[in-house]
């Protein structure tokens, strides 16, 4: 008689059962951006939780602003967000500003605008090229930081410095641009917008990388305005908010007579705004979106800083112009021990990351009484949580790549 499968000996039954596991990823894993530690709560591969773990970087930046001199502190700014210190320079300066009253000269409102949309490019490029490592693709980081480095060159013919420039400074800047400098950030322009392309085929339609990214970690217009995003990350998910047009006056004025696009999808449609910018005559075609795509995924939130680079670049060739065709002093660094009035400001500009505000409040000393910091990617980050719950644990450093965090911001 045979032998039923139940009776026969070689068959061993058994509950299958899987436990939770906390699994730590970071503070020195290479996809989490810095020194921040997530503490996953996984079952199998797949995760219920995220917990992010922070202060791995935190220096007391902002009691040392309460103990140093509104110029002094420039540079810490340069260390909070260390891939776009030139933005970090400028909203300080601008705080303080605000808070003397001073109106910078026309020339010197012009070369901010192209040092700071520098600084946005430089950043921007860095997020791509980290973000394609995180998933497994070598190539756009180098193309990234290729461009980077033709950039950081810029930077130091200006201020001597590649990483913390201190060169933005409340009254101005540290000294006006070199003889020359204009021409080669054109012809870095020039020859940059041939790259454009170039990484969007390495990357943006690149079929594994879109599969890795579309359609992963949505986060809804509504998730991201209560969680206080903001950004390319808050843009990605079809809010059209930018602090260079709805920001308080004394910012927004800086773009006083520039045309650039606010980059966001229409909610309704999901298209991008047709930009009427011509790169070498011919018009600018965006990518196609994926049909996998999802508004508010992590391709959105990183194709939305692939077309900021292009809109940065349409402000530099416009500031560059206006720069040159402006006469007169770019502005006056204020006294190393300027006194500051006894009242306080505060003011957000719109860094590569999201809002960056900074509060100050003087008291009639040099040394400000009160300093302090409004990081976006703090905001940014804590979105983490609900978009990595039911994913899979490959799908972590992809959406934390999309948010593009700096912990030297977030820790300060």
């Amino acid at each position: 008689m045979a032998t039923s499968k139940i009776d026969d000996p070689r068959v061993i039954e058994f509950d299958v059962r899987t436990d939770e596991m906390l699994i730590n990823m970071g503070p020195q894993h290479p996809s989490t951006h810095g020194v921040l530690r997530l503490v996953l709560r996984t079952d199998g591969e797949v995760v219920s939780d995220v917990e992010p773990h922070l202060g791995y970087l935190h220096r007391c930046a902002e009691k040392i602003g309460e103990n140093l001199t509104a110029r002094q502190w420039i540079p810490y700014t340069d260390r909070m967000d260390y891939l776009a210190a030139m933005n970090m320079n400028l909203g300080w300066s601008l705080v303080i500003e605000k808070l003397l009253e001073y109106d910078l000269p026309e020339r010197g409102r012009h070369l901010r605008v192209i040092i700071s949309e520098m600084g946005r490019i430089a950043s921007h490029l860095v997020a791509m090229g980290t973000y394609g490592l995180d998933l497994g693709s070598f190539t756009p980081f180098l193309y990234g930081f290729r461009e980077r480095e033709k950039i950081l060159n810029l930077f130091e013919e200006a201020c001597g410095a590649r990483l913390t420039y201190s060169y933005l400074t409340p009254g101005g800047a540290t000294a006006d641009l070199p003889v020359g400098w204009t021409d080669k950030c054109r012809q870095f322009l020039n020859q940059f917008k041939e790259v454009i392309p170039e990484l969007h085929t390495l990357l943006t339609t690149n079929s594994i990388f879109v599969s890795r990214t579309a359609g992963i970690g949505v986060m809804s217009a509504k998730m991201a305005v209560d969680y206080g995003c903001t950004g390319p990350v808050l843009r990605g998910s079809g809010v059209y908010h930018d602090l260079r047009f709805h920001g308080e006056e004394r910012y927004t004025e800086m773009y006083e007579g520039y045309v650039f696009d606010v980059i966001c999808a229409d909610p309704e449609t999901g298209k991008y705004p047709e930009s009427n910018y011509e790169f070498h005559g011919d018009s600018l075609d965006y990518p196609e979106i994926p049909r996998q795509a999802i508004l508010g995924d992590c391709w959105h939130r990183f194709y939305v800083r692939m077309l900021e680079v292009v809109q940065s670049v349409r402000l530099i060739e416009q500031a560059i112009e206006k720069y040159e065709a402006t006469s007169g002093d770019w502005g006056t660094p204020i006294k190393l021990v300027q006194k500051l009035p006894a009242k306080e400001a505060y003011m957000e500009t719109e860094a590569p990351r999201g809002q960056m505000g900074f509060y100050v409040v003087g008291n009639g000393d040099s040394i400000p009484w009160r300093v302090r910091a409004r990081s976006s990617s703090f905001c940014n980050l804590s979105v983490t949580a609900p978009l990595c719950q039911g994913i899979l644990l490959a799908d972590i450093p992809a959406i934390v790549g999309s948010l593009d965090v700096v912990m030297g911001e977030i820790d300060r």
